[in-house]
């Protein structure tokens, strides 16, 4: 049997065809938003991969302990995703103990928002304005056509690395660009958003102009950010701000009469879940200050060399240079030390050296010497385990096999610095919280602030009421922000 070998100009054809074939499979109507769209990843698949995700967003950020809040919420949330276009998925919402400004959807339906966006918030309208982009989001499946873009584009890729040696050349390099350009969503997606969260909010009653209300929130917030006094809200990072955001949910409510009739606020009913609720990062977590890093609830500092980085997880506290050339890793371990220390020598990938028993202030520890394979070369460094306070720490210093002997000094100087907290100022220091009082009538924001002082700025406390500096501050729920007793 006489088989001839294909020409490369015909294996294209073949290929193009076979792909686009696959695209005209893959185009449905979307039931949210009219459109076909292509997407390669089937409903059980994205329910699969908000599954997996899930236990990882709780164990990084962790869930805020007020369950009263998390089934407010979660409530609320469950109301608007039954009047969507997509009600049968196994909708999740939760409230994460996080202080940045942020809400997010992962495919699937599960759907995040910070105790952070919450104390930005002034009415339940606006919550489920929150809640209904987000929800948006899903019911378009912009994440899922994101990854079905990306997929295109690398099938495009694989095609012309067929035709050209040039393509074929720098074929991971241009896949690694098509990662980064569908990393977020666009101008489009959010604005698509924005109007189904219009449609389920008002579908429920809510009062449609309270997610304009939100919009000028995030500018405000912005803005005072970018002035040096915060942080950027995390929101905004995830989801780009266009022009005429306000503008445009304005016009698209003025122009949608069944609209009209969702008035339902409920500003006292939301403002009273905010009592107490933690404002901004909690010092009981771990804060740098002075040159070191405080752990008050654990009762321990290390030290922070100067000119070093410290973010301080859920799951463990790192540090180091501005360069990346070396990392310090601290967090809690099973077993004893020695039981500890052994369990990580028998790692997949680790040559561990002999352990060697020391006493760091007092603290009885375990230590041992490693390298590691990683995709761009060799790791080297320490690995400390050691007993206080009924614990086992795991103190890991780590750079390259290269860069050990430059960064050791000083990473041993940190693992050695751990020692019990006695600061009674740090032991005892305790986080600011949202108070939430009510205002019998209108009042100046002198008489505001006069009456009711708060331990932050006046321009952030004016962000969060959502009122100007300067302005009239109406009757009803206010926030002031206080040091917790």
């Amino acid at each position: 049997m006489n088989i001839q070998r294909p020409r490369p100009r015909s294996v294209v054809l073949l290929s193009l065809a076979v792909l686009t074939a696959g695209i005209l499979a893959s185009c449905a109507v979307n039931p949210a938003t009219g459109a076909r769209q292509l997407t390669f990843v089937g409903e059980s698949q994205e329910i699969a991969m908000g599954r997996e995700s899930d236990p990882q967003i709780v164990a990084q950020m962790g869930l805020y302990p007020d369950s009263s809040v998390q089934r407010y919420v979660g409530e609320l949330g469950l109301r608007m995703a039954a009047v969507s276009e997509r009600p049968d998925l196994p909708w999740t919402f939760r409230v994460l103990d996080d202080p940045t400004v942020n809400a997010f959807a992962l495919p699937g339906g599960f759907i995040y928002v910070t105790r952070g966006i919450l104390t930005h918030l002034t009415s339940e309208a606006q919550l489920a304005g929150i809640l209904g982009h987000e929800i948006g989001h899903v019911t378009a499946r912009h994440s899922v056509n994101q990854m079905s873009r990306a997929q295109l584009a690398q099938g495009l890729l694989t095609v012309g690395s067929v035709l050209s040696e040039e393509v074929r050349r720098y074929g991971g390099l241009a896949a690694q660009a098509t990662g980064l350009l569908f990393l977020r969503f666009g101008r489009d997606d959010e604005l698509e958003s924005d109007a189904l969260g219009l449609r389920y909010m008002t579908r429920v009653g809510y009062d449609p102009s309270e997610l304009a209300g939100v919009m000028e929130m995030l500018d405000r917030t912005s803005e005072l950010a970018s002035g040096g006094s915060g942080r950027l809200p995390q929101w905004l990072s995830t989801h780009p701000n266009p022009e005429n955001r306000v503008q445009r949910i304005q016009q698209r409510i003025a122009a949608t009469p069944e609209y009209q009739g969702s008035t339902t606020v409920g500003r006292a009913t939301f403002m009273g879940r905010l009592d107490g609720m933690t404002f901004g990062e909690n010092p009981r977590e771990g804060f740098e200050g002075e040159g070191a890093f405080h752990h008050p609830d654990l009762a321990f500092r290390v030290h922070v060399p100067s000119g070093w980085g410290v973010y301080n997880g859920r799951d463990a506290v790192r540090m180091g240079p501005e360069d990346g050339g070396a990392l310090f890793q601290l967090r809690l371990a099973e077993g004893d030390p020695v039981a500890a220390s052994r369990s990580f020598a028998a790692q997949d990938g680790v040559q561990a050296g002999a352990p060697r028993e020391e006493t760091i202030h007092g603290m009885p520890a375990v230590v041992r010497s490693f390298t590691a394979a990683a995709d761009d070369g060799e790791l080297a460094g320490e690995m400390t385990h050691l007993a206080y306070g009924g614990r086992t720490y795991a103190l890991m210093a780590l750079s390259t096999a290269g860069g050990w002997p430059q960064y050791a000094p000083a990473l041993r100087g940190v693992v050695r610095s751990f020692q019990e907290e006695t600061d009674p100022e740090i032991l005892e220091v305790q986080p600011l919280e949202v108070q939430v009082r009510t205002l019998d009538q209108a009042t100046t924001w002198g008489g505001f602030v006069r009456d009711f002082p708060s331990e932050i700025t006046e321009e952030e406390l004016s962000v969060i009421n959502q009122v100007p500096v300067g302005g009239l501050v109406q009757a009803g729920p206010v926030k002031q922000v206080v040091r917790r007793n």
